[in-house]
């Protein structure tokens, strides 16, 4: 680490987790009766944090505090005992309305010498509103030297729906993965190639194109894209037993997805769907699959409305290891997909109905966290009981 780091990193993770004035959470609170029971065991839940507005995601530093994104433009750190410091300064604006806001928010893998972190955010530009991907270092004061790393363009001047804006950095930390949504009102924009919604994108970790890229180098396609078809993709993680990448997305009416991801697929949409539009019209003729297009691994009907996932790390606790979680808005709920390999075997559905979730995250002491989609949105915590 270079000399000028030093001040910097020592300063960030030594300043206290919050300071006079700023604001406090909510003493935690606990489910007052009997522990909530799940095919592997019992749990209990309580309260680790509230008064977010609409928490949307967020990653962990090196000295265990969660680093959070409230959709409608705020940025906070947690501390593990659940204290929330106020709103760090230094964050551009969003467009909060809609499905916008600021979306997803990861400390860069190499943090500690860097102090960077990577967030996505509905952002209007000339032509209209689209997904941003962003830089910026975090400091004492905030954050700081800010500059956008890629914009999903074309931007779209009408439609306040699907951005997508979920991130995910490789195993090795040498890429970055973007989720971008297809807009909605323009839906076929997901299958073209010259165009970034409705997309995974790839990124190395200097926010450069990957030579590797199934379409790097390729006259009129756009180099960033890894994979395409998807609609409004929320969820994006990589199965620590097999280094695979896994992505969880809205249908419309029915057919939420679960995908396996690979380089250079085609996901379907809106070709094909296993859902039907709002009014309970069929899509694309009924069709659920054709040529070319790639198979969910699982979906849902009626839907689940699947954000955030996540696979429980070996650091989990024993409760929560060999599963993916999704977080789930309607209906509400954690959803628990036990693992073999890259198969789903076995589907358990956890405090159904209760709260709306956006996000699912496992802290370093290996408890499992959730994010509430709520206006006085919470962190709660699931523990072995």
């Amino acid at each position: 680490m270079s000399s000028s780091r030093r001040p910097l990193l020592a300063a960030l993770l030594a300043a206290p987790a919050i300071a006079p004035g700023l604001a406090r959470a909510q003493a935690p609170t606990s489910n007052p009766a009997e522990p909530e029971r799940s095919e592997r065991g019992p749990f209990r839940w309580r309260v680790l944090a509230s008064g977010l507005e609409n928490p949307w995601g967020g990653g962990f530093l090196p000295d265990g505090r969660l680093l959070l994104s409230e959709r409608p433009g705020r940025a906070r750190l947690m501390a593990p005992d659940g204290t929330l410091s106020a709103p760090l300064a230094g964050l551009p604006e969003v467009v909060a309305e809609g499905q916008g806001g600021l979306l997803d928010m990861q400390p860069a893998p190499d943090f500690a010498t860097t102090a960077e972190v990577f967030f996505a955010s509905a952002t209007l530009v000339e032509g209209g509103v689209l997904t941003r991907l962003s830089r910026a270092r975090l400091t004492p004061r905030g954050f700081e030297a800010v500059r956008p790393v890629l914009d999903a363009t074309p931007a779209q001047p009408s439609g306040r729906l699907h951005y997508g804006g979920r991130l995910a950095f490789s195993p090795d930390g040498a890429h970055l993965f973007l989720t971008t949504g297809d807009r909605n009102n323009s839906r076929e924009r997901a299958q073209k190639l010259n165009d970034l919604a409705g997309k995974v994108i790839r990124l190395t970790r200097q926010g450069e194109i990957p030579h590797d890229n199934p379409f790097a180098g390729r006259p009129g396609l756009r180099g960033e894209i890894f994979s395409y078809g998807h609609r409004n993709p929320q969820g994006i993680a990589f199965n620590p037993a097999t280094g695979s990448l896994f992505l969880a997305e809205f249908g419309p009416r029915g057919g939420d997805e679960l995908n396996l991801i690979r380089p250079g697929l085609n996901f379907g949409w809106p070709d094909v769907s296993y859902g039907r539009e709002y009014s309970g019209r069929q899509i694309a003729g009924g069709r659920t699959s054709a040529p070319g297009i790639t198979e969910p691994v699982r979906h849902w009907a009626p839907s689940v409305s699947p954000s955030g996932i996540n696979f429980a790390p070996a650091h989990a606790q024993p409760l929560w290891r060999g599963a993916l979680y999704i977080a789930c808005l309607n209906t509400p709920g954690l959803l628990r997909l036990q693992m073999e390999g890259d198969a789903v075997v076995a589907e358990e559905r956890l405090l159904w109905g209760r709260a709306r979730m956006r996000q699912v995250l496992f802290a370093p002491d290996g408890g499992l966290l959730l994010l509430t989609d709520e206006s006085r949105g919470r962190v709660l915590r699931l523990d072995a009981a």
